[in-house]
């Protein structure tokens, strides 16, 4: 039976490229999603062994994506897809209960290789990544939290995407109220008192592109 897979990313071109890379006999892409939350209910309904999602999505960002696909599959293994190298993208990633993280830069035959480790219970991170932190994840050590909570994190990248309070309560399904109670806590939280600067935040954390 091949591996059922769901593929997360929001560039359409991206996708059939990734879909010709996997053999049918090996992996069956059970459903795409070209952002977060559709990741997450889609997860939900096909429970896939394996779920590829892209770190750079908008709605909700990979990271966040890869805690909920697993908080409504938790069978499925989830592989992040990124162009960043960096210590912190990486960790958050591990955090979020990531089985693999995989550079884009690198070639077919390493996302290859990383689908069939992880779908084996195993965990693959690209060469070149940041070795203490994945020692320390390979050790058992988890890496240190970030300041916000998960639902924190989701509302402060739809706020930096320049989602209005009723946009951002009705993509959540929450009131006006507890956006803006969010919104108050995130700005206490890291000392952020204008969107501006909310907003280069969420870049540098990797929520939203530039």
């Amino acid at each position: 039976m091949p591996t059922q897979v769901l593929l997360a990313d929001d560039h359409a071109l991206f996708r059939e490229g990734l879909k010709a890379l996997l053999a049918p006999r090996e992996f069956e892409i059970v459903a795409e999603a070209a952002n977060g939350q559709d990741a997450i209910r889609l997860a939900r309904n096909h429970q896939p062994e394996v779920a590829i999602v892209d770190i750079s999505m908008p709605g909700l960002n990979g990271v966040d994506a890869a805690r909920e696909v697993l908080r409504v599959s938790p069978k499925s293994k989830v592989v992040v897809l990124t162009m960043h190298k960096d210590h912190a993208y990486l960790a958050e990633a591990l955090r979020a209960g990531a089985r693999g993280y995989i550079l884009k830069s690198r070639g077919a035959t390493e996302l290859l290789d990383a689908l069939r480790e992880v779908a084996r219970g195993g965990v693959y991170l690209s060469p070149g990544l940041s070795r203490e932190v994945a020692e320390n994840y390979l050790s058992g050590e988890k890496p240190v939290a970030g300041p916000l909570s998960p639902r924190e994190r989701e509302v402060l990248q739809l706020i930096a995407e320049g989602k209005t309070t009723k946009e951002v309560a009705a993509t959540l399904f929450i009131s006006h109220k507890t956006v803006e109670s969010h919104r108050q806590r995130i700005m206490g939280k890291l000392d952020i008192h204008e969107i501006a600067s909310l907003v280069r935040y969420a870049i540098r954390c990797g929520l939203i592109q530039a």
